[in-house]
């Protein structure tokens, strides 16, 4: 809920801290700027002139949560759970309980996994999908659900996170920096060229950049000190329905026409075994920055 996160929010106009009103339907900040919460739960805070046209549409979040829903992404959720109890990290014995904020949060479906495992955690998901929000407002108790941009300035006060979740996200290296807390430490689970391979090259879809590793390293280098990379590669077997949904929650969402894609799927056999392939890189905010 945001009661459980409102301690770390900043006022998008002012940077003041907010705070729920007692009957936890407004956050206002010292300053007078005050922000309604939204009756599913979640809370914008863009400032003004703030465009949402990127932001994942009501259909992609449909697919998106049907299709982590099935499990088919366990494996990724796991070895972010596992990576997010390491020494230093909220959640371990003697640590303060902290704040998890997960950038390009989505539906919440790997912050609230994360949580499970951190049981003394609270949890900022942070998207600028509204419709994507609306689902993470209920993805876990101890999660809050705040609309911006990650682009911009983030509405959370300097070194407040303990972790970052990062996943398939935009990733925005001085907000990172600024938000973790000294010592803190950012997961970031991007594609591989062999991820989702075999619908890439049936479907037309869009390819990883080969280049991907080497432009994320250069925009988070200058930040934070890369401490860690593993690889987590699985098998799915899909039916057509949700080869369908995961080229429909991701970006390929903006550049395929579904009668095409119904059209091109009815020639592949059923179910599809299809590579799933990320890299978990582990970064960290070092004391003396």
């Amino acid at each position: 809920m945001l009661r459980d996160i409102e301690q770390y929010l900043t006022c998008p106009h002012c940077a003041l801290g907010l705070a729920l009103d007692q009957a936890g339907r407004t956050l206002r900040c010292p300053a007078g700027h005050s922000f309604d919460v939204a009756r599913q739960g979640y809370v914008s805070l863009l400032p003004a002139g703030a465009h949402t046209g990127t932001g994942d549409t009501a259909e992609m979040v449909a697919a998106r949560s049907d299709f982590l829903a099935a499990g088919y992404y366990e494996p990724i959720a796991a070895a972010l759970a596992e990576a997010a109890v390491a020494p230093g990290t909220p959640g371990e014995p003697g640590t303060p309980a902290g704040l998890v904020a997960d950038l390009g949060a989505g539906t919440g479906y790997y912050l609230a996994r994360v949580l499970d495992a951190l049981p003394r955690a609270a949890g900022a998901a942070l998207d600028i999908s509204k419709f994507a929000l609306r689902r993470a407002a209920k993805a876990h108790p101890r999660a809050g659900a705040v609309v911006c941009d990650a682009w911009r300035p983030l509405p959370l006060a300097d070194g407040c996170a303990d972790l970052v979740l990062n996943v398939f996200a935009p990733r925005n290296g001085p907000e990172i920096q600024r938000v973790l807390r000294p010592g803190g430490r950012l997961l970031v689970v991007s594609p591989t060229t062999r991820h989702l391979q075999e619908l890439v090259g049936a479907l037309g879809l869009l390819a990883v950049d080969e280049e991907k590793e080497r432009r994320i390293a250069e925009k988070l280098g200058p930040w934070l000190r890369p401490l860690a990379q593993h690889r987590v590669e699985f098998e799915l077997r899909l039916s057509h329905r949700d080869a369908a949904a995961v080229v429909g929650m991701g970006p390929n969402a903006w550049h395929t026409d579904p009668a095409a894609l119904a059209a091109a799927l009815i020639a592949l056999p059923e179910p599809i075994t299809v590579t799933g392939s990320v890299r978990l890189d582990i970064y960290q905010r070092s004391t003396d920055s």
